[in-house]
């Protein structure tokens, strides 16, 4: 049987941790530890943690390295043949995690698998930040199955088939320790947003799948860090997705990206400030001068992932545009593919 832990990345999320992990802990089968990697936190969930939850093993660093960054930290001190990463706001039923791990040691290709994420303020629904499993457009607009752009449908069972998919949401984030650790993790330097596709689409450039397992759910507070439209995340998710594109995308579909999207993204710009958001036109702006200045980085990172790939191109890459289906009210998944 495969060695798994479950390790819940926080920064000062106090409240979150006492309302969620006691059912983290009740939901864990047997033999699956639970560790929670505490990024500097200053809001007392140490002492809080060790008061209340003895049993659940800390991973203490010295200050906030982000998502990634934390993440890559605190998995150098686990030991486990398969990580599961979980944001420290996901309500966790019992019988959730056995047929991720079933599905996982029947297919040792698959690297990453998630569970469905459903919304926790609306059960009855998908949560933004994965659904029932990710995709990503050509020119490089994420979506998923059950949500498009900000539209979210209903879970009615209508995506409830297991399949291969490009990506799989790091709310929760099932994969081997193995493939982690070979691929460097996540990239550090892009700090929050978009790490766990860069990941995904690393490790299918190097030969893996990535899965989804619908017969799994889990529900998703979602927004617990950084709101939709935080000036932050709108920096994060713009610079992230450009770096991303260039260090994974083939030489054809690059060549597409740098064309069209400085447009799209100037539009996107615009339609902030003409809504009153000052901060979020500037953040667009910004991520393009620090997509600008890594330059140099992302040229080493992208002939290093060119050199170890085992395959150039990426079957599960929508071919068209998410954006031009969205105008032409294609707002389900169902009508996208």
């Amino acid at each position: 049987m495969m060695q798994t832990k479950i390790v819940i990345l926080n920064w000062n999320g106090e409240g979150h941790l006492r309302r969620f992990l006691p059912g983290v802990l009740d939901a864990a089968p047997g033999g699956v530890g639970v560790v929670v990697a505490d990024n500097g936190s200053t809001d007392g969930s140490v002492e809080m943690l060790r008061r209340e939850f003895p049993t659940v093993e800390l991973v203490l660093m010295d200050r906030n390295y982000g998502f990634a960054g934390g993440y890559n930290r605190a998995l150098e001190q686990v030991e486990a043949d398969i990580y599961v990463l979980l944001n420290s706001d996901v309500e966790t039923p019992r019988g959730w995690l056995e047929p991720i791990l079933e599905m996982m040691e029947r297919n040792p290709d698959v690297a990453a698998a998630a569970p469905k994420l459903r919304s926790l303020v609306e059960p009855d629904k998908f949560e933004y930040a994965g659904a029932s499993g990710g995709y990503i457009d050509f020119l490089g607009y994420p979506f998923c199955r059950g949500r498009i752009l900000r539209c979210t449908e209903r879970d009615e069972g209508q995506y409830d088939d297991g399949r291969d998919l490009f990506w799989v949401s790091g709310a929760a984030f099932c994969c081997r320790s193995a493939v982690f650790r070979k691929l460097g993790g996540f990239d550090a330097d892009f700090f929050a947003h978009m790490e766990e596709i860069d990941l995904c689409w690393r490790m299918q450039l190097a030969g893996y799948r990535i899965r989804i397992e619908p017969r799994s759910a889990v529900y998703h507070l979602g927004g617990g860090t950084l709101s939709t439209d935080s000036p932050r995340k709108v920096f994060f998710n713009h610079r992230n997705n450009l770096a991303m594109l260039y260090k994974c995308s083939s030489t054809g579909q690059r060549l597409v990206v740098a064309v069209v999207r400085p447009p799209l993204d100037m539009l996107a710009a615009v339609s902030y400030l003409v809504q009153g958001h000052w901060a979020n036109f500037c953040a667009v702006f910004r991520a393009y001068r620090d997509f600008v200045l890594w330059h140099g980085d992302l040229s080493r990172k992208r002939r290093a992932i060119r050199r170890e790939a085992k395959q150039k191109n990426i079957g599960t890459i929508y071919r068209g545009s998410i954006l031009v289906r969205y105008l032409f009210g294609k707002r389900h998944f169902g009508n996208m593919m």
